[in-house]
């Protein structure tokens, strides 16, 4: 059986990982993987999630098994963080999973039991294991327009175009926020004229929502997740705890499927039940037990909340620095749309052989297409990143 495996292509995020850990030299900057970093490099336990794991020591009795969807208590915490009141409690079915990985996979699961001939929009970019699961599900994937290599914003005219080439049932991917890899964001107009097309189409959208609160703050990074599940008939959200609780060997991800029909509910929380026992069985439980005492504690959310807000400050500082200090070597603004990108992530919209010198010549690990990781940066390596772009001519 196992001489008729093929050898499977290696991911190159952690390839590139492992050519950063033997490179040499002392100088050298890693952009490429994507966790958050603090000014020393590091990606620390959050203060509350440290407060709420001692008491998690201390209280809890035992490690039996949950529930196939996991703890009722996280599902609400998660819902109320994400969607506020948005939607009724009673129009969502939710289902723990292992990360926002796992959300994806099982909305996507979801999408071909539903409805095995539904077709999966994705933006171009999006993140590589969208493109990557679908094609291992044996789902068609179809590029819409996103990113406009010129301005390094939103080619929203080219969006709209492509969608328009949706059908019923038809489902759209949208980033919630801090687009990955781009960084670039639609507003909240630009959301409204999505749903107008979704709407009109008959297609389904949904939306992948990795980094609230490390944009523009919960609230707002919330704003078009929450429009969008208030004006369409059903949707999809896969939701992750990874960044912004800093918890993501804990895996721990939420799975909502809405729909106007409360009806339906109960069949919909089934088939997330189902698809969790066919997976995985249970969920994992440490991850989504430490997010729900936290958000469930005024203390420790405050505590939280007020970290988090100093982790999206930091990054929007080095945003402006690095851009600052661009437009100073360069003489020009070609850059500042670094400063206008949200999230962790901005693509620079190099060619994949100017990234490639970059590494060679300067030991900077980015993706082949250009996303770096604005959390790898600090005020030391921000002139060098900015001098060696410059110098390869970016």
């Amino acid at each position: 059986m196992f001489s008729n495996l093929k050898e499977q292509p290696a991911d190159k995020i952690l390839a590139l990982m492992q050519m950063y850990k033997d490179d040499p030299r002392e100088t050298k900057i890693d952009l490429g993987v994507g966790v958050y970093k603090d000014a020393s490099g590091n990606t620390p336990v959050m203060r509350a999630v440290k407060a709420a794991e001692r008491r998690l020591v201390e209280e809890q009795e035992s490690k039996a098994y949950v529930g196939l969807l996991g703890d009722p208590a996280f599902s609400d915490g998660m819902i109320d963080l994400i969607l506020g009141d948005a939607v009724g409690r009673a129009n969502i079915a939710a289902a723990a999973t292992p990360g926002g990985t796992g959300a994806v996979r099982q909305a996507f699961e979801m999408i071909r039991l539903a409805n095995p001939d539904a077709r999966v929009f994705v933006s171009d970019p999006t993140w590589p294991n969208h493109l990557s699961i679908l094609k291992y599900l044996g789902m068609e994937a179809v590029p819409y327009r996103y990113f406009d290599g010129e301005t390094r914003g939103v080619n929203f005219g080219g969006m709209i175009e492509d969608l328009g080439g949706l059908r019923a049932g038809d489902v759209v991917l949208l980033h919630g926020c801090c687009h990955n890899p781009t960084g670039a964001n639609l507003n909240l107009t630009q959301w409204q004229e999505v749903i107008d097309v979704l709407n009109a189409k008959g297609a389904i959208p949904m939306i992948d929502i990795a980094y609230q609160g490390f944009g523009d703050g919960l609230q707002a990074d919330a704003a078009a997740t929450r429009l969008v599940a208030g004006s369409v008939p059903e949707c999809l959200i896969a939701a992750s705890c990874s960044k912004n609780f800093g918890v993501y060997r804990e895996r721990t991800g939420l799975l909502m499927a809405i729909g106007q029909d409360s009806g339906l509910r109960a069949v919909t929380q089934g088939t997330l039940a189902f698809l969790n026992r066919q997976n995985y069985s249970f969920p994992p439980d440490h991850g989504a037990r430490v997010v729900t005492m936290i958000l469930q504690d005024e203390a420790l959310r405050a505590d939280w909340a007020a970290e988090l807000e100093d982790v999206r400050n930091s990054m929007l500082g080095l945003r402006s620095d690095l851009a600052g200090e661009l437009q100073r070597l360069s003489g020009s603004d070609r850059f500042g749309f670094l400063a206008q990108h949200r999230g962790m992530f901005s693509r620079l919209g190099a060619a994949p052989e100017l990234v490639e010198k970059l590494r060679v010549e300067h030991g900077i690990y980015m993706v082949g297409d250009s996303r770096l990781n604005i959390a790898g940066l600090n005020a030391k390596t921000i002139p060098i990143l900015a001098k060696a772009i410059i110098d390869v001519g970016i």
